[in-house]
């Protein structure tokens, strides 16, 4: 996802976190003070921001801000939203697709809110299960439409770059509600939409 606008970070927070980082670099054995590591600290503490920025979001809101009475009652999917996460086990990223369907029930949302209630909840620390079931139940609360359905697929760094060293492993989880837990139709053109 492309941001244009300029980040913005405290500067307290900022100064903390590198302080910390500067001491982990240490104890790796590195020297904080050489030059090509003397703003490492910084850097990874703006980044640790960046990457974290969903805390300071709400997703419910971030959907109440284009709500639309529509008399529409078929599915709705956004499929292949670019997902950029943080596994909170060893704070490595993990990477993919996050697909989203639900079904209106009077109300609709605009689409790119749903792209941005993904984000949202990505960018905490995160395990893909819980990160699955939080796009879901922010939808459901939100928008209470007949039905939700999201579908991650990621690659987890904490496997390909270190532990099991799996390169090409792909984990997938899903979360369903209301028609799409009820009705097998419903659950199977979601799925068959999403492999197209």
């Amino acid at each position: 996802m492309a941001y244009h606008k300029e980040e913005i970070y405290d500067e307290s927070i900022t100064a903390e976190i590198a302080g910390h980082y500067r001491e982990i670099l240490r104890l790796l054995g590195e020297d904080p003070e050489r030059e090509g590591l003397m703003k490492t600290p910084e850097r990874v503490a703006k980044a640790l921001q960046f990457m974290t920025q969903g805390y300071g979001q709400d997703g419910g809101e971030i959907l109440k801000a284009a709500l639309f009475r529509e008399d529409y009652s078929q599915m709705v999917l956004v499929k292949d939203i670019d997902l950029y996460s943080t596994c909170e086990h060893h704070i490595m990223p993990f990477i993919g697709k996050c697909h989203v369907a639900y079904v209106p029930d009077g109300t609709i949302t605009g689409l790119s809110k749903i792209a941005r209630v993904v984000e949202t909840f990505a960018r905490r620390l995160q395990v893909q299960e819980r990160l699955t079931m939080q796009i879901r139940d922010c939808i459901e609360e939100t928008l209470k439409p007949l039905g939700v359905a999201v579908v991650i697929e990621a690659s987890h760094t904490c496997m390909t770059l270190r532990g099991v060293q799996k390169a090409n492993a792909v984990t997938t989880t899903s979360a369903f509600s209301g028609v799409f837990l009820k009705d097998e139709r419903t659950r199977n053109e979601f799925l068959n939409l999403i492999k197209e």
